[in-house]
């Protein structure tokens, strides 16, 4: 059973004890004032605490469960940090209330009886509001007086404690394409993956589409996020944290990042460079596979199994162990065989690196 229900039941007891009191209360007002249509104790008693208890029933979750629901969804939309600037800033302005509220009481009637009360929430609220406000400029300062405190202890400021700390924000691009878990695994994303909700919900609605290829894709996503919360060496986090008046989860994503001040890990090549003109930190996997494959430079030599004909005549294509396409001069007659290349010049594009070559023994 819900929690729900067991508040309705204690609301409609505590309810229709109230009514009980309350009807036997104006019962014998009535009886006092008497009257040939006045009622007994007993019956304003019953029909009062019987309304209560329908009150009760009906309207307790809408004042005790239902604020408390709303709360919750509202401060995990909120970041951590805001949530500790806030704190700091309320604290501030409650101690600075606490300062001024005895000269102030000390006014003659009745302003030295309303004005401290007036004090503390004004106090309280431009504490928070102003801690809010530059709540970047107050994590930076602590962060350096953090770091300052751990390097005369003889700590290390970028090991392992800024590893933990960092936060790496996930696209949905990049879970789809499931080359995030084997990066992962290498250990090469130093910190926790954080998913937002509105994330997974349009993964979902992607592994829910109608079109096949789509609906393969977001289901490949899922078995992804599904590997990522079983390897016990990556930190992933889900949060309901949310971005209210922007409905596109690109922008989503930006405001987010700019908000905790971490980066975004996608292939997204229109997001990379929404993200870039708005000064928000792009982990691009994609360049990142371009970055790791093999540089080679003309005259090198290497074994390349020749798959295919290419576009040119006479023209082999065979690929690296990393991907790379390698388009080999009067290389068609090798086809299916293994054979070593002369590198001769190398091309990169926007889609990767290119390698031309012919075969050594020409």
């Amino acid at each position: 059973m819900s929690s729900d229900f067991f508040i309705r039941l204690a609301g409609m007891i505590v309810f229709s004890i109230v009514g009980v009191y309350w009807g036997t209360s104006l019962g014998n007002l009535a009886k006092t004032n008497g009257g040939p249509f006045a009622f007994s104790v007993e019956q304003y008693a019953f029909t009062i605490g019987l309304v209560g208890a329908l009150v009760g029933l009906v309207l307790t979750p809408f004042i005790t469960t239902r604020p408390v629901r709303a709360l919750r969804v509202l401060l995990g939309r909120v970041s951590p940090q805001s949530l500790f600037s806030s704190l700091i800033g309320l604290i501030a302005g409650l101690v600075v209330a606490a300062l001024l509220a005895f000269p102030i009481s000390l006014l003659p009637n009745p302003f030295g009886s309303v004005l401290p009360f007036i004090g503390v929430l004004v106090m309280g609220y431009l504490g928070v509001a102003v801690f809010v406000m530059r709540q970047n400029d107050l994590y930076a300062m602590l962060r350096s007086i953090f770091n300052r405190t751990t390097a005369a202890e003889g700590g290390d400021t970028s090991g392992a404690g800024w590893a933990e700390s960092r936060t790496i924000l996930l696209d949905t691009s990049v879970i789809i394409d499931g080359r995030i878990a084997d990066i992962a695994r290498t250990g090469f994303l130093p910190g926790s993956l954080l998913i937002t909700r509105f994330v997974l919900n349009e993964l979902q609605y992607i592994a829910d589409s109608a079109d096949s290829l789509r609906r393969q894709r977001g289901r490949r996503g899922m078995e992804v996020l599904s590997q990522l919360q079983k390897e016990p060496v990556i930190p992933v986090r889900i949060s309901d944290i949310d971005v209210e008046g922007v409905r596109e989860v690109d922008d989503k994503l930006i405001t987010l990042a700019r908000q905790l001040r971490c980066p975004i890990l996608t292939n997204d090549y229109n997001l990379n460079r929404i993200a870039e003109l708005q000064g928000v930190t792009i982990l691009n996997v994609n360049e990142l596979a371009n970055a790791v494959k093999s540089v080679m430079l003309p005259g090198e030599v290497l074994n390349i199994r020749v798959i295919q004909e290419g576009k040119e005549s006479n023209q082999g294509v065979g690929y690296m162990d990393d991907g790379t396409m390698v388009v080999i001069e009067n290389g068609r007659e090798y086809i299916d065989q293994e054979i070593t290349v002369m590198v001769t010049k190398v091309l990169q594009t926007a889609a990767g690196r290119m390698i031309f070559g012919r075969p050594e023994d020409l």
